[in-house]
């Protein structure tokens, strides 16, 4: 995400060597499953996808910095090979490898997600990936729209939605039966309970790094929790408009909150900011892609 690449820039008084060398018990993967009761929204009967093909011959991949595997192999660079939606790494055996097998999911996916990007960018890649006519388009974003300098700078629920509309009119324009699967925002209030026991990586948050959640870590009073409510709360409005702009599309598949849902350990966060997916963490977003992705029928929860 831009604001983690700004922020890391300053790591040069703290000393890449030291980072890189605490990789050790590092989080690896942000990705997230304990989202308070209080914001999350009643889970809805599964939209139905019909004819959907769960072995998908091609993949392009859209989103931001996850999905670009961005510090997962080393500091203020995208790592593409350890991506969970196209990747060819061995140890993360990402969506594409796992359905295509290693050598044809090298030719035949492309990875277009751009690292700092957000909703309103997604239209242009959607518009990329209808050019190389996959079977199987994958979407992550919306980590960006909340993770911003203050909460009154998140992006509103209206405009998310409007962009994630006209980002799948922008395929379906030039794809019009290519599969869609969309998985959920992380749980960024569970990145910062689980990252902030780390006094390393409070030090690298406070460089910059998404503010909106992640600033003063250990501030437990009043307005730092409310900044962090409000900042959860449109996480979870942003899954609902994923939730329902998907349903509306009878070949989109949402994964039901698996990844919000999901309980990611301090092991699966880059040793270097402390906030993206290491390759442990993109394994185990690949795994729950793979999952829902091969299922007989979508998932039936939803956040």
């Amino acid at each position: 995400m831009r604001t983690a690449a700004a922020a890391l820039t300053a790591l040069s008084s703290l000393g890449v060597a030291v980072l890189a060398g605490c990789s050790g018990g590092g989080p690896e993967g942000g990705v997230s499953r304990n989202a308070p009761a209080s914001s999350r929204s009643a889970s809805p009967s599964p939209s139905p996808t019909p004819d959907w093909n769960p072995r998908p011959r091609s993949i392009a991949a859209v989103g931001d910095s996850i999905t670009r595997g961005f510090d997962a192999c080393s500091v203020l660079a995208d790592c593409p090979e350890v991506s969970w939606a196209t990747g060819t790494d061995e140890t993360v055996r990402s969506l594409a490898v796992r359905l295509l097998g290693p050598s044809r999911a090298a030719d035949r996916s492309w990875n277009l997600a751009v690292s700092g990007s957000r909703m309103v960018q997604l239209p242009e890649q959607m518009a990329r990936a209808a050019k190389e006519r996959p079977e199987l388009v994958t979407v992550m974003t919306g980590a960006n729209d909340a993770c911003r300098d203050s909460v009154r700078l998140m992006t509103p629920v209206a405009d998310f939605r409007a962009s994630f509309e006209a980002s799948m009119r922008q395929l379906r324009a030039g794809a019009p039966k290519a599969q869609v699967y969309v998985s959920s925002v992380p749980d960024l209030k569970r990145l910062w309970s689980t990252g902030r026991v780390n006094e390393l990586g409070k030090r690298i948050w406070s460089l910059g790094i998404c503010q909106s959640m992640l600033a003063d870590a250990d501030d437990l009073g009043p307005a730092a929790v409310a900044r962090r409510d409000a900042v959860q709360d449109r996480v979870v409005a942003y899954n609902e408009v994923l939730r329902d702009v998907c349903a509306k599309d009878r070949h989109c598949r949402y994964d039901g909150g698996a990844v919000f849902d999901f309980r990611f350990t301090g092991t699966q966060l880059s040793p270097w900011d402390w906030f993206h997916p290491s390759r442990d963490g993109q394994a185990r977003l690949a795994e729950i892609a793979y999952r829902n992705v091969t299922a007989a029928e979508p998932p039936a929860r939803g956040r």
